[in-house]
């Protein structure tokens, strides 16, 4: 049975409603699936089908985490929709078993994923929702969404009914306010990463290309780009802010810091402590995989082997002031080089923003529940260390958030690597039970002087009525 298989109309409440199915909510599903006595469930997305950052799905790019980080594995390594049973599925499991591959590529990840949704029978795709509401009358949370044809257009209009609610609508890219103008502008060649693969054609024959960002993202763009184009004129810039490009942290007691001690470590301290914490910490998760800094290298080395140098420049330290367009094809960017003080300007055919992606607020989507949402002292929404919304006690159910949550849970709210953790809290708050026992400790580092485990079972919620998959 695929996700996308009609369901019977069914007017019982769900005991969970799931918006957006990227992969922090397909591991809630999957996970929600081996639910002792079942979870009543049903997961919206408005798009037709799974696809994971198809514009970044480059030839040879891998995850940054290990094969283990998939949607289950870390909660329930038993669970049927683990990846090593996908590749099972797949008769590649002895192939991969050789390979000795501990990071996959990204599009082998896109396709596991593509796999699990196509079997979980309470993902609904093509499937917009508009509004979510509570109903005090009913003690439930509406949903309402509109069912989308193959085109994208209005089909049909539909409400649910919820005891709770898990959002899981993901990040969005981020443009920089000077380049916004020329981003939305028809025909002006400034793109985010986001959209590379899409105009790569395009990018590859174009005769200078800037690529803007220091990231994993810019860095895989800038190599593709290099690879493919022709030596000695490969007319490539790449420019970043940061002070280098530099390699992400990536030593074994660097990766606690993604790990749940160190979360409910975060969670606890005073919000001004964690405001000024987080933007301290981007070399544990915006700085390179050192093997595509090594790549990068390798690839410009290769290039000199015949004398000369690869006609392509990589300045860091240098922040884009103002851009617009020359004639009808080419951008002109006011650069600033910050340690200089110095100012210059470049003209290049194309801008490719690798500029990274920004949590989607949560307002957009539960203006309906503005009055019964409690906010921190920057009006923020306040999250328990379940991952629940903090709302007014006239609230019975629950609003689980998914990757919303960096300022009161820390850098890992993004990483895969604590996706199926996450899930298993969420189910467990959920039940009021303990379907998925977590462990009690998960690094070496104790992060402060008062090391707090992890309760057995997380806070008291009324245990759900058993009820049959929807």
């Amino acid at each position: 049975m695929t996700g996308n298989t009609p369901q019977p109309p069914d007017d019982r409440p769900h005991d969970l409603v799931g918006i957006g199915i990227g992969p922090f909510n397909l591991s809630l599903a999957a996970l929600a699936h081996g639910v002792p006595g079942g979870v009543a469930a049903a997961f919206y997305e408005q798009n037709p089908a799974f696809h994971w950052h198809p514009g970044l799905l480059i030839e040879g790019a891998t995850l940054q985490v290990p094969f283990l980080a998939d949607l289950v594995t870390l909660a329930d390594p038993a669970s049927p929709w683990t990846f090593l049973n996908y590749l099972k599925s797949r008769d590649r499991l002895y192939p991969f078993y050789f390979a000795e591959r501990f990071h996959i590529q990204r599009a082998e990840y896109d396709a596991y994923c593509r796999w699990v949704s196509d079997h979980l029978p309470t993902l609904h795709f093509s499937h917009q929702v508009d509004a979510v509401r509570w109903n005090p009358e009913k003690n439930l949370f509406e949903v309402d969404y509109t069912q989308l044809d193959p085109d994208g257009e209005a089909e049909a209009l539909g409400r649910a009914h919820t005891r709770n609610i898990v959002l899981g609508v993901g990040t969005e890219p981020y443009v920089p306010e000077p380049l916004k103008p020329l981003v939305e502008a028809p025909g002006v060649p400034v793109l985010h990463a986001a959209d590379y693969l899409t105009h790569r054609d395009a990018l590859l024959t174009a005769e200078h290309v800037t690529v803007i960002g220091s990231g994993q993202s810019g860095a895989e763009v800038f190599l593709d780009l290099l690879r493919h184009r022709p030596h000695g004129a490969e007319r490539l810039h790449w420019l970043a802010r940061t002070e280098a490009f530099a390699p992400m942290e990536y030593s074994k007691l660097g990766l606690e810091h993604f790990t749940p001690d160190y979360t409910r470590y975060f969670h606890a301290l005073p919000e001004n402590v964690r405001n000024d914490l987080v933007p301290r910490q981007g070399q544990l998760h915006k700085g390179i995989d050192a093997d595509t800094v090594a790549a990068i290298h390798d690839e410009l080395y290769r290039r000199t082997l015949h004398g000369g140098w690869p006609d392509a420049v990589l300045t860091p330290g240098v922040r884009v002031r103002t851009a617009g367009r020359v004639a009808a094809t080419k951008v002109e960017l006011h650069l600033e080089h910050t340690q200089q003080g110095s100012r210059s300007r470049l003209t290049t055919d194309a801008v490719v923003l690798a500029t990274g992606y920004r949590e989607r607020p949560l307002t957009r989507m539960l203006a309906g529940l503005d009055p019964y949402m409690r906010h921190d002292a920057s009006e923020r929404p306040r999250i328990d260390a379940e991952y629940r919304l903090v709302l007014d006690d006239s609230v019975t159910g629950s609003v689980y958030v998914q990757n919303a949550e960096t300022h009161t849970h820390g850098v890992g709210a993004p990483d895969l690597g604590l996706a199926a953790w996450r899930s298993a809290t969420i189910l467990n708050s959920l039940t009021g039970k303990e379907p998925y026992p977590l462990p009690r400790r998960t690094a070496f580092t104790s992060f402060g002087l008062d090391r707090k485990e992890a309760p057995r079972i997380p806070a008291q919620t009324p245990p759900l009525t058993p009820l049959a998959q929807t």
